[in-house]
């Protein structure tokens, strides 16, 4: 007899997470025929932000692009590698990298994410002091392992990661590789002329 996983409690976003998808699969139709390779054949990397919704900003629908997203948007390794892969495998030919203001990666240095960690892993707090543990208990010192990507300028920031993209040796020249800023006030994406011209394809 197959065993029966049984959850006594069940948190509300979960509950509401699941009827957002039944109601979702209930209507999927035709969108379970689309094709594994991005129909539009570009791809975003951008920051995790919840204010950020690629889809809407951009014009996408399923099936039109590729959207890495992380804290930052950062041309991180792993960023890289999904971007490889676009190309490699899946046929994208134009990339974008977009950041944007009032990004919480402009409010912390890699030492303080390290300090924090290393005493607690619970949620920290920020006042007009700065980040501060709302207990200390526990942590770990692997943060230290860790490059969290940080930045204090926000263009130079847009700059420095498509240049690494640009420059990458699995990144071939003929992929242009734009840089924009969205705007959390306005919804606009404004583009960093600097970083643009960074990733002309050559």
């Amino acid at each position: 007899m197959a065993a029966t996983v049984l959850q006594k409690e069940t948190s509300q976003v979960h509950r509401e997470v699941l009827e957002a998808n039944k109601s979702y699969a209930s209507s999927f139709g035709e969108k379970g025929q689309l094709a594994l390779p991005p129909a539009r054949k570009f791809a975003i990397l951008t920051c995790m932000d919840a204010r950020l919704d690629p889809a809407k900003y951009a014009g996408l629908s399923e099936g039109d692009a590729h959207v890495i997203r992380n804290a930052g948007g950062r041309a991180s390794d792993d960023a890289i590698r999904s971007l490889v892969i676009s190309y490699k495998l899946l046929g994208t030919r134009e990339w974008f990298v977009i950041h944007h203001t009032d990004c919480g990666m402009e409010l912390f240095t890699d030492e303080i994410m390290r300090t924090l960690l290393s005493s607690s892993l619970q949620t920290a707090t920020i006042d007009e002091k700065g980040w501060r543990n709302v207990e200390e208990n526990g942590g770990s010192d692997e943060a230290k392992f860790i490059s969290f990507l940080t930045f204090k300028n926000l263009a130079d920031s847009v700059t420095e990661d498509v240049k690494r993209i640009r420059n990458h040796p699995l990144v071939p020249k003929d992929i242009p590789v734009y840089g924009y800023i969205y705007d959390v006030k306005s919804g606009k994406l404004n583009e960093v002329a600097e970083a643009t011209a960074a990733g002309k394809a050559g």
